[in-house]
């Protein structure tokens, strides 16, 4: 959208003015209740708004007791907001006409646009035109509307309002949407602003995420996504927003079926998993795994701050439990503290001998009230403590009410942040009332909140993380530009390993010595002059996973070998692959077996160059031991992508194995992520492997291909 994007510097100007019209216009309003157009209107109404609503509608004098207008045109005063709700085809004609008015904003119910196919794109083009032709900003189409609950005002058909709370809630899906008003209304949780994007022909959701950030009514923003318009955009709101509040997101599509299932729901392009989960990494917002996950988080960082740490005490009446949670909190990233010998000498001053003192602390199955309040305030009081996990069965002589008012009292006089699991639910709905209405959040399974707790850890490790800043390396640009344009006028996509070695020889990756023999005799007298033993390949566009068809021999020790082993290669590629070109075969020095890592890069279509890091050689799809960043990367993440790995401890040295050169291969992916930038007509790239030797003696790639493309 160029200088149309809402930056941060006009958000509460003329963008603000979107969630706080002084008038709305409903086109399409009608009398008849089975109609959207009746829900919609009736819904701005119900809702409490103060400004002045217009019905328009040409056939109607009056809907729901208000006068109704024939057009935009012949509403008496300026209009702030129109809500389309008419069909598809005839949305540019009264677009044009509210532009014409200078209306600033229009929110568009109707579907039939791109979702649709070709003749839906088409329509949703005009409107786009519509839209940037006279400066006004449009929400939609094809979605639900918004809310706001503090202005307030419904302007969506949702049946009902959310209850007015701290959460700013995006989503791509207005049944999602409307599911979560359902669970907040059953679970004392509030929204601020609540928006469907709908297709997000010309609003999307990095404008929503740059409003949320800077809106004082909205603690957290949370974001339900299945593609996103401009993944650099995307990542550039992230980050502003994440620096101010909270910020969740759960990308739905992640397997082939979903994201088939994205793209005929509204018309957006599913990017990779790895891509999205990378952009949230960089920008500093929380990526979660389930719907569940983003409602309950979202309801946490709206009741309480992170905790500051990662110490955790478990509190609890039965042991079970307190063991689950206790592997829930450890598989979290979380800790149980080791309680100080002041707070054990309390709590065996309250706790009954058979009590456990030890966290998890055990208050045993008969506890009352007071016991379990008591227990509370010394786990708080416990410099060492962090947050607090408290787990509540019901027993025969418990008091379930009782202990939750007696939490609410320690949470309110606490800046340490409390979960509650009160495991149940019939018999339990009294008390979790009370502990919600005194803004204590309870989740039903205590694995879950642990899982909760530490997704708001997370919180407090991505604030804290250093600033820094890709490195710049003295490279030969321009021998790249050359041997890249020289590949293109080929018309090569896939290119050969020697113009690979030589990209990767300019960018400063180290690699074997290679020549591309076109003759046994040209063989030959490489591996002479490079010495024995030496690898041999066969190099052909057609063949990317040489393995496959014997493609390579190694350890070869003589020039009878050498010829021998060239027309081999030859041959069984032409048996396996009749049809490959075959630019003739690769001999290279023979490196010292080490450690095999992957380095690759492929470009996402939303977020550009996606780093890839993993343990290498033939079996790194089966294993699948990898991480990602989006170039470039700066050394703390390249080191952290490394670090992430499960296999990381082969890399560190194990069982008196020596340490690996591991600085040698973070090097290796910083100077790729600098290639990778600087050469977009670089798609796809792989060093594997890259071996690697022990500290200090670096690391070597032994083999290479790149795709490439304009």
């Amino acid at each position: 959208m160029g200088d149309r994007s809402l930056r941060s510097n006009d958000l509460l100007g003329r963008a603000g003015n979107f969630f706080e019209p002084k008038s709305v216009a409903v086109i399409g309003a009608s009398s008849n209740p089975s109609k959207v157009g009746h829900a919609i209107l009736r819904n701005i109404l119900d809702s409490g708004y103060k400004g002045r609503v217009f019905p328009v509608n040409p056939h109607s004098k009056e809907i729901l007791g208000v006068k109704a207008q024939a057009s935009v045109s012949e509403i008496p005063v300026p209009v702030d907001l129109c809500v389309i709700v008419i069909p598809a085809r005839a949305v540019p004609g009264v677009l044009d006409e509210c532009g014409s008015l200078g209306v600033p904003f229009c929110v568009v119910i109707s579907a039939g646009f791109k979702e649709t196919g070709f003749e839906g794109l088409k329509l949703e083009r005009e409107i786009i035109e519509i839209a940037r032709k006279h400066g006004m900003r449009v929400l939609g189409p094809n979605c639900l509307g918004f809310i706001n609950t503090n202005l307030p005002i419904n302007a969506s058909f949702s049946r009902i309002m959310p209850p007015t709370g701290k959460v700013g809630m995006i989503s791509q899906s207005g049944a999602i949407c409307t599911s979560l008003i359902d669970w907040a209304r059953s679970s004392s949780c509030g929204f601020s602003k609540l928006i469907s994007l709908g297709n997000s022909c010309d609003l999307t959701e990095s404008d929503f995420v740059e409003m949320l950030a800077v809106d004082k009514d909205t603690r957290v923003i949370s974001l339900y996504v299945e593609g996103v318009v401009d993944g650099r955009r995307f990542m550039e709101a992230l980050s502003f927003a994440a620096e101010k509040k909270p910020v969740i997101v759960y990308k739905s599509g992640k397997t082939l079926a979903g994201a088939k299932a994205a793209s005929s729901h509204t018309g957006s392009l599913a990017g990779s998993q790895a891509a999205y989960q990378a952009a949230c990494e960089r920008s500093g917002a929380i990526m979660v795994d389930s719907l569940a996950e983003l409602f309950d988080l979202s309801r946490a960082f709206a009741l309480m701050d992170p905790p500051k740490g990662n110490k955790i005490a478990i509190l609890t009446n039965a042991g079970g439990p307190g063991i689950i949670t206790a592997d829930a909190c450890e598989k979290a990233g979380l800790y149980l503290a080791g309680l100080e010998r002041k707070t054990i000498n309390r709590l065996k001053q309250v706790l009954p001998p058979a009590a456990g003192l030890h966290n998890p602390v055990d208050v045993l199955g008969d506890a009352g009230a007071q016991r379990y309040t008591e227990a509370l305030e010394a786990l708080v009081s416990d410099e060492g403590v962090d947050a607090l996990l408290l787990i509540l069965t019901p027993q025969a002589m418990t008091d379930a009410v009782g202990t939750a008012r007696g939490v609410v009292n320690v949470f309110s006089s606490t800046d340490k942040p409390i979960i509650c699991s009160f495991m149940g639910r019939d018999s339990l709905s009294e008390a979790v009332n009370v502990l919600q209405n005194g803004g204590v959040l309870n989740i039903d399974y205590p694995d879950h909140a642990a899982d909760i707790l530490g997704g708001m850890y997370a919180r407090t490790v991505l604030t804290k993380r250093p600033v820094s800043v890709p490195p710049r390396y003295s490279v030969d640009f321009e021998r790249v530009r050359a041997v890249i344009l020289q590949c293109i006028e080929k018309g090569m996509t896939q290119l050969d390993l020697e113009s690979c070695v030589e990209i990767l020889g300019a960018y400063g990756v180290p690699t074997a010595a290679y020549h591309l023999s076109e003759s046994a005799e040209e063989a030959v007298e490489f591996a002479e002059a490079i010495g024995y033993p030496v690898a041999m390949k066969i190099v052909s566009p057609q063949v990317l996973h040489k393995t496959d068809i014997g493609g390579v021999v190694l350890d070869i020790s003589s020039s009878e070998k050498v010829e021998q082993t060239f027309e081999q290669l030859i041959s069984r590629t032409r048996r396996h692959m009749p049809d490959a070109e075959i630019l003739g075969v690769a001999v290279q020095k023979m490196v010292p077996r080490g450690r095999e890592i992957i380095v690759g890069m492929t470009r996402d279509p939303q977020f550009g160059p996606l780093l890839m890091v993993g343990f290498g050689g033939i079996y790194v799809e089966a294993f699948k031991d990898t991480s990602f960043r989006i170039a470039p990367v700066s050394f703390t993440e390249a080191a952290s992508m490394l670090r992430e790995l499960k296999a990381f401890s082969l890399l560190e040295g194990i069982r008196g194995e020596k340490r690996a050169d591991i600085e040698s291969v973070e090097d290796v992916v910083l100077r790729v992520s600098q290639l990778a930038c600087d050469h977009p007509e670089i798609l796809e790239m792989d060093i594997n492997p890259l071996m690697v030797y022990n500290a200090g003696d670096g690391c070597v790639c032994v083999d290479v291909r790149m795709t490439i493309g304009r």
